[in-house]
């Protein structure tokens, strides 16, 4: 069985024109040739990194397309079953006839589910420039066959080991023959006789069981390890007695001096002739957990989406005067996220994904000075004056294109170093694929219906069974053994773990199932399922995200403007107060608890804390008076008073420091107060005390003590410390990292399929032959007499004429041009190469030949 590929890509390699039946295409170039637009556009479309740059021709494609990297990321993006057909092609005969293939997926006994979903399989693998050639003749490109075929050092995912042929390769003649006399096969001349004999042997199903009848049972238990992989398997010196008659027959074959390895004639007829044990040719089915009513599921995510706006405003409300500072190496520390999750009540997990999230919708970030630190942007002050529902738009629709993984941080990476909350290792590009694949496979069933995880992972490794860790081309990426090809905790289906857990947190889902703001976000019918493609939307993301906020915003709870004063020193906030009333309250009291109400509690702190930004002991009154809707409390009223009437009763000044107050018995009780004594204090006259301290220490020891001071300005009137919020410079919020090119639109996809097929028909014109013969793939030279006289007869009668031509950088090309005009040095023609018009300088075309008369 021998190994192909795709061939000589040379340029003279083409499909003639005009004649009747295309020929069979004997390279992948020509393959590709014989494709329409559409299909060059499927390609490209398919793996877009054979775009960057466009290439020059279809010969330069098919190179592109049989490049090592190229054909991975390829092979990455196939599914179970295509990526099944392609490694049964890497153990089939190149090239094989496709009732080869059909044998090898259903093995003697057929399956029509197979049967009837291969031809789709190999119109993928075709389309995708993996496979090439009819049905008769069907082809691996060389690379994808290195990469899935078995070697020692490489096993097959299917398990199978080399043919007959191969592991006799380096057998010598005597033993060959040693071996098709044990098996009762006739001697041979020469060894290429014997092995094709001892090959037709195993081959040939009734001759075959013959032999293995005659097997002792210890040979077959040996057969049944090996059969469906590894092939391979250690022998003493002296193998035991099964062994050895299984090696004297050839149904082993040593590779080494104690290791043998079972051939795949021999595999491939104790397996029925199936090529993997397991053929998935269906996806598997997402199951239901649960179901519910729609209206109770957009219920409950529209209340997660509520609080997840509410946890995102206290947690950049805690950092609005400067939060902790960066690492060294970039991020948050350890300590700090733990603050931060004790902070918000929740996991350091979920702390994570908080933080992850307002970073990536730009909202978070670094101030960039010198003691560097992470605060508030001047976009977070943006988004609080936005209603509710596009807040959340805000939020949800960066998390959905975020290559950011907050779920890795707390690991390590490959050099065993720590991944930091906010730091610069946590992008994995395949996030945002993850994403939106589990949100389009919640969105394929009914409305209201919670995925059961389990079978939501099985099949997000059946789509894309190469992604996960574990897997990798001819790496047992989607072997046979056990469960499936990835491992049940591969990247890809923690990605979607986290996917899930994350999309609860912010309200696209409900009780496991997808909302109606999601399905709009995701660009999805509303009314009824629908199987959505992995990128997702029809239309421009913010007009999506507009949907979605329009379909959130009544689902929201209403903003009130009132509280409920209590007698026990509290306010309770019957539903999320607004925005005026609520930055007010939370200057006056203090929050108690969280919920369904949140609870404020006033305290003497919190309402000198009133007092220090400005506020009279009236506005206060007044303030409770206007916004509650039961009578304000006489313990609450006694509160604001005996506060105020303290409050700025001392004075507080800079000389280092001072304190004055027009009582001095006060003066003298601080005195006397051996609290007092850290403050350096000293009366320099009855009603003024001098403090070794600056006016910030001794504002604060003096609350300590227990009094109300006010602080004063030079002036001698009392300053008020309403605290301006710290915010960065403006930042953009992070650009994701791309998961290789970004697919390609219409207008390229157009533009690039011109361009290769004006290129290729320049690069495939069959030229008149000179007198003197050029080598393959140079350039014309002709005089500049010559060249000259050859373009005006061409302008003249309108054909079209093979040039090669140098450029300014000294690059050098050939085209074919249909000249126009020759005047001033210069051509100018209409160029099939460019398919435009255009002009060239005499002195750089090196030379000029003309088409032969059919290419005219």
């Amino acid at each position: 069985m021998g190994i192909g590929g795709i061939g000589g890509l040379d340029r003279e390699a083409h499909v003639a024109e005009g004649t009747g039946a295309a020929a069979a295409p004997r390279t992948l170039a020509e393959a590709l040739r014989a494709r329409g637009d559409e299909g060059l556009a499927a390609l490209l479309r398919a793996r877009p990194d054979l775009l960057n740059p466009v290439p020059n021709d279809l010969t330069q494609l098919a190179t592109r397309a049989g490049t090592r990297g190229s054909v991975v990321r390829a092979l990455e993006r196939l599914d179970r079953f295509a990526l099944q057909t392609a490694e049964a092609l890497a153990v089939a005969p190149d090239p094989a006839p496709y009732p080869v293939l059909l044998g090898l997926l259903t093995g003697d006994e057929g399956d029509a589910t197979i049967g009837a979903a291969l031809p789709g399989a190999v119109a993928l693998l075709r389309e995708q420039a993996l496979v090439w050639g009819e049905d008769d003749r069907l082809r691996l490109v060389r690379t994808a066959r290195e990469l899935l075929s078995p070697s020692p050092q490489h096993p097959s995912p299917t398990g199978l080991g080399p043919t007959v042929a191969e592991a006799t390769s380096g057998m010598s003649p005597g033993r060959v023959q040693e071996i098709i006399g044990a098996a009762g096969l006739a001697a041979t001349h020469d060894p290429v006789s014997a092995v094709a004999a001892l090959t037709g042997l195993f081959t040939d199903r009734a001759r075959m069981g013959a032999l293995l009848d005659e097997a002792p049972p210890e040979a077959l238990a040996v057969l049944d390890r090996l059969v469906w992989g590894p092939p391979y398997g250690e022998v003493t010196a002296n193998p035991a007695p099964p062994v050895r008659w299984l090696r004297d027959r050839g149904l082993l074959l040593p590779v080494s001096a104690r290791t043998m390895v079972l051939p795949r004639e021999v595999a491939l007829h104790l397996r029925g002739g199936r090529a993997h044990r397991a053929p998935e040719p269906v996806a598997p089915e997402v199951g239901v957990l649960r179901e519910h009513r729609p209206q109770v599921v957009d219920s409950a995510a529209a209340g997660q989406a509520y609080t997840a706006l509410a946890t995102v405003e206290e947690l950049l409300k805690s950092w609005d005067k400067g939060g902790p500072q960066v690492l060294r190496a970039g991020g948050l520390s350890v300590r700090d996220l733990r603050r931060t999750a004790a902070a918000l009540d929740v996991t350091e997990q979920v702390a994570a994904f908080w933080l992850e999230l307002c970073h990536g919708a730009g909202l978070l970030a670094s101030d960039g000075e010198a003691d560097e630190r992470y605060a508030p942007t001047p976009a977070y002050d943006d988004w609080l004056d936005l209603p509710p529902a596009e807040r959340w738009a805000r939020l949800v629709a960066p998390w959905l294109a975020s290559t950011r993984t907050p779920g890795l941080a707390g690991g390590q990476d490959a050099k065993g170093r720590a991944l930091s909350v906010l730091g610069p290792d946590l992008d994995r590009a395949a996030a945002p694929e993850v994403r939106h694949r589990v949100l389009g496979l919640l969105a394929t069933l009914p409305p209201g219906a919670a995925a059961d995880p389990e079978t939501l992972f099985a099949r997000l490794r059946w789509e894309r069974p190469l992604r996960g860790a574990a897997g990798a081309p001819g790496a047992g990426g989607s072997g046979d053994e056990g469960a499936g090809p990835s491992l049940p905790d591969d990247l890809r289906s923690r990605l979607a773990r986290w996917s899930l857990a994350e999309a609860e947190l912010l309200g696209l889902t409900g009780r496991g199932a997808l909302s109606a703001p999601a399905r709009a976000l995701l660009n999805l019918p509303l009314a009824e399922a629908a199987s959505p493609a992995d990128g997702g939307g029809g239309v421009e993301e913010s007009v999506a995200a507009e949907r979605a906020a329009t379909l959130l915003a009544p689902l929201l709870p209403e903003a009130v403007d009132h509280v409920l004063l209590q007698a026990d020193l509290t306010a309770v906030a019957p539903g999320p107060l607004r925005r005026p009333l609520a930055d007010a309250l939370a200057v006056l009291a203090d929050v108690e608890s969280k919920g369904g109400a949140t609870v404020y509690r006033f305290t003497p702190g919190s309402v000198r804390r009133a007092l220090d930004s400005g506020l009279a002991a009236s506005d206060v009154h007044a303030f409770l008076a206007a916004h509650s809707r039961t009578p304000v409390p006489q313990p609450l009223a006694y509160l604001v008073d005996d506060v105020a009437r303290r409050h700025g009763h001392l004075r507080v000044g800079a000389a280092s420091a001072y304190v004055r107050c027009d009582d001095d018995t006060v003066l003298g009780e601080i005195l006397a107060d051996r609290r007092s004594a850290a403050l350096g204090l000293r009366r320099l006259a009855p009603t003024v005390l001098a403090a070794q301290t600056d006016p910030a220490s001794l504002l604060d020891g003096l609350r300590a003590m227990g009094y109300a001071p006010a602080a004063e300005s030079a002036e001698g009137d009392v300053l008020v410390t309403r605290a301006d919020a710290y915010r960065t410079p403006a930042r953009t919020a992070p650009v994701p990292v791309p998961d290789g090119p970004p697919a390609p639109d219409a207008t390229l996809l157009g533009a690039a399929v011109k361009a290769i097929r004006a290129g290729d028909r320049a690069a495939t014109a069959v030229r008149r032959e000179p007198s003197a013969p050029a080598p393959a793939g140079s350039l014309p030279r002709t005089s500049s007499a010559e060249t000259l006289a050859t373009v005006q007869a061409a302008a003249m009668t309108g054909s079209a004429v093979w040039i090669g031509y140098v450029n300014a950088d000294g690059a050098a090309s050939q085209r074919v041009i249909a000249p126009v005009r020759v005047e001033g040095g210069f051509v100018t023609g209409y160029d099939h190469t460019a398919d435009e018009m255009r002009t060239y300088p005499l002195h750089r075309i090196t030379g000029v030949a003309e088409l032969a008369d059919d290419q005219v």
